[in-house]
């Protein structure tokens, strides 16, 4: 990670299509470039738990710097899609009411181990649902966009997983271990992060937070870009993680009960005029 593979002014901002943007994808994309863009306070927060570790404080930072273009990146073209839209007002806005907890030196996951599972976890997401953002957009920018996104946050995944490797020899977590830090770190996305960003980057000036509000119109909006097959590379990813099979047929059950549940959510929140 010495060297980002793209850069911003290599995405064809000339081939922007008006003609070809999706409104209710607009708010996702605001949101997605606040959380990108904040990706600092995460490596911060890394280099706190692993401050004896030369080589891993170096891959994270090179890590924010990526991660803090992608969110330039999305911040420009929700810019270049609504004029009226402030993306460095919207993250002081977001900083302002979203606080990561950075001074502290131990993982909140209990071991390094179990923090570069999260970190996989979260690698894991983030490429699923720019891959799903990518391959539900027929706007040529946005495309491009989360394609380079996407294969990022996959290469991410495999830095990651290979330092989780050297601490799982040291720490010994078990499957079960993993296992019950990667349905945590799941279980994380209902939290203040997303909704909080998009509040931030969509909510009219003066509005008041209302988590349950704002989690239900990002749900509504991310889940339904999801398709079987983005689900089914994401279970394979965190099986993978968890020291489980990606190639059997738990994994597949495990897909099929994943995407039932995001399609039934999807379809609950739609039937709310969320």
């Amino acid at each position: 990670m010495t060297r980002m593979h793209w850069r911003i002014d290599e995405i064809p901002w000339d081939q922007f299509d008006r003609g070809k943007i999706d409104p209710d994808i607009i708010p996702l994309i605001k949101a997605a470039a606040l959380v990108e863009f904040n990706a600092h306070d995460y490596t911060a927060y890394l280099c706190n738990v692993f401050h004896d570790d030369e080589e891993f404080k170096r891959v994270a930072q090179a890590w924010a710097v990526e991660e803090v273009q992608h969110g330039e990146a999305l911040g420009r073209w929700a810019e270049l899609v609504d004029p009226a839209f402030d993306f460095q007002g919207a993250v002081a806005r977001f900083r302002a009411g979203y606080k990561v907890p950075i001074d502290i030196d131990a993982s909140v996951r209990g071991s390094r181990s179990g923090e570069m599972v999260a970190r996989c976890i979260v690698e894991t997401g983030t490429s699923s649902y720019y891959a799903a953002i990518g391959d539900s957009t027929d706007e040529p920018v946005l495309k491009e966009i989360c394609r380079h996104i996407s294969a990022d946050e996959l290469r991410h995944y495999k830095i990651f997983y290979t330092f989780n490797k050297k601490y799982l020899e040291l720490e010994g977590l078990s499957r079960f271990q993993r296992l019950k830090v990667a349905l945590s770190r799941i279980g994380e996305s209902e939290d203040d992060e997303l909704a909080y960003a998009y509040y931030a980057a969509n909510a009219p000036a003066g509005a008041a937070y209302d988590h349950k509000h704002y989690n239900a119109a990002y749900t509504r909006r991310a889940y339904g870009r999801f398709r079987p097959k983005h689900i089914d590379r994401a279970i394979s990813m965190v099986f993978k993680v968890c020291g489980l099979k990606p190639h059997s047929r738990l994994r597949i059950l495990a897909s099929r009960a994943a995407w039932w549940l995001m399609n039934r959510r999807t379809k609950r929140l739609v039937a709310q005029g969320v």
